[in-house]
């Protein structure tokens, strides 16, 4: 029998009338259950009615980085700093995937989740964050694959991992998945009124890997121009921490690093309170 402080202690107030930064993460953490199952719903659904099923994490980016390492190693004849083409390109496409995956699924979040956003109530920051966590766990997954090649290479001496930065990786990681769901729900806002912009997302994604430094190092590209607008991008500093951490090899600067995580800051400010505007009045428009 539930007594009547158990029931006060859930007591939910349901109300249109939302703070710009009202997070309620006393609330969302109640509902942490629920992000678990978002989290297995939206891992499964990628590959559901797939031939190779989950064998795709392992097959897409072990293709890719040989595309890469093909193209831009082979034909373009660009370097990777002394590493392994193939283990570097898999590194690089791994942490990409990682991002681009917290983007292009928080981008879609209101449209996808219409009928049920339409049907129940839950904190709907629930759906961002479980699509930050799927992705996550694509991308452990997908490492399992990138260490077995850095073993590979550690034995033969030809990669040295610096070590003693591995514990920063959970940092990164961090960063970059606030980073993309602050991108990714500002986006998935703004689509409920203006379609156009989901048309430009997969585009404009791709776009914004070659404007990181993921087919290629930033040593590459020397000292000027293009290095400091690669270094403004606020990608490029935590991908170059990890490939650093992994293989030993990275260009880190710590005033870039500093303000990509005042832009991960911003981001997310600003996709929360884009958020809680839109999720009032979203239901009428999408």
């Amino acid at each position: 029998m539930m007594t009547e402080n158990t029931a006060q202690q859930y007591h939910t107030h349901i109300t249109a009338e939302r703070r710009w930064f009202d997070l309620n993460l006393k609330e969302v953490w109640r509902y942490k259950d629920l992000i678990v199952l978002f989290t297995k719903r939206s891992f499964q659904l990628t590959y559901k009615q797939t031939v190779l099923g989950p064998a795709w994490i392992f097959l897409s980016p072990l293709i890719t980085s040989v595309i890469y390492a093909f193209v831009f190693g082979g034909i373009a004849g660009i370097g990777t700093d002394g590493v392994p083409s193939i283990l570097f390109y898999m590194c690089s496409n791994a942490i990409w995937t990682f991002f681009s995956s917290c983007v292009n699924k928080n981008a879609t979040a209101f449209k996808a989740n219409a009928n049920v956003f339409g049907k129940v109530y839950f904190p709907r920051l629930t759906i961002p964050i479980s699509n930050v966590l799927s992705s996550m766990v694509q991308f452990i997954i997908q490492m399992l694959m990138v260490m077995g090649f850095l073993v590979f290479f550690v034995i033969k001496g030809e990669v040295h991992p610096n070590w003693a930065m591995w514990p920063l990786i959970p940092l990164i990681l961090i960063h970059l998945g606030v980073m993309g769901l602050g991108f990714g729900i500002i986006i998935s806002s703004l689509t409920t009124k203006y379609r156009d912009l989901a048309i430009l997302v997969t585009f404009g994604v791709q776009l914004w890997m070659y404007i990181t430094p993921i087919v290629y190092p930033l040593s590459q590209l020397g000292k000027g121009t293009m290095r400091t607008i690669l270094l403004i991008n606020p990608v490029t500093a935590p991908v170059e921490l990890f490939r650093l951490a992994v293989l030993g090899q990275g260009t880190i600067n710590c005033l870039f690093l500093g303000i990509s995580a005042a832009v991960t800051v911003l981001v997310a400010l600003i996709g929360i309170m884009i958020f809680n505007r839109v999720e009032k009045t979203f239901m009428d428009t999408v």
